[in-house]
């Protein structure tokens, strides 16, 4: 099975080096010197990695065949993708792979259909469970631990605890002015 593993950015200096945004989890076992990447586009690769730096926080690579500025611009925007046998899973147990979330049924804690994952985007801040929903419409669930309680691969379900609103459109809006108009009370901020 292939799955990508980063995208290709600039070039980087005069050398052949360029960044890649990294879309692996395990970046030092995909992306290490002497791994042999397949692209997308097709022609424009494989890819055998040379060497591998970190530089301001960004991943610098450089691989055989490329060795000035052009060449390395010309691969800009290029996917970078490895094969990856489709029983392997994480070193970690709490990490998943994409194909492992892919098609799994989203219910609540309290057993209520949500849906099925179709889509998961990787922002910045955190992934994200596009979710097609019986009626056709999709809903976006943050994956994290707060509402995403289990993912059970083999029952193949991902079980969650959304917050009010997430999923419904009925929204819990309670404020510490209320509270205090309930109680008879005033406090600051909310108290506790």
């Amino acid at each position: 099975m292939q799955l990508v593993v980063a995208r290709i950015g600039r070039a980087h200096g005069i050398k052949g080096e360029v960044t890649v945004e990294v879309r692996t989890d395990e970046p030092e076992l995909r992306l290490g010197p002497g791994a042999v990447l397949a692209t997308d586009p097709a022609s424009a690769g494989p890819l055998t990695i040379e060497t591998g730096r970190v530089h301001s926080g960004r991943l610098l690579l450089r691989f055989e065949g490329v060795r000035d500025r052009t060449a390395a611009e010309a691969l800009r925007n290029t996917l970078l993708i490895a094969e990856v046998d489709p029983e392997e899973l994480p070193e970690d147990e709490d990490e998943f792979y994409d194909h492992q979330l892919m098609d799994l049924d989203v219910v609540t804690t309290d057993g209520v259909e949500v849906g099925r994952i179709t889509e998961i985007s990787h922002l910045p801040s955190q992934d994200l469970f596009i979710v097609e929903r019986p009626d056709g419409s999709e809903v976006m669930i943050p994956f994290v631990e707060e509402i995403v309680t289990e993912i059970d691969l083999e029952e193949q379900r991902a079980i969650i605890d959304p917050p009010p609103g997430l999923i419904d459109d009925r929204a819990e809006i309670a404020s510490s002015r209320d509270a205090d108009e309930d109680s008879g009370k005033g406090s600051e901020a909310g108290g506790a």
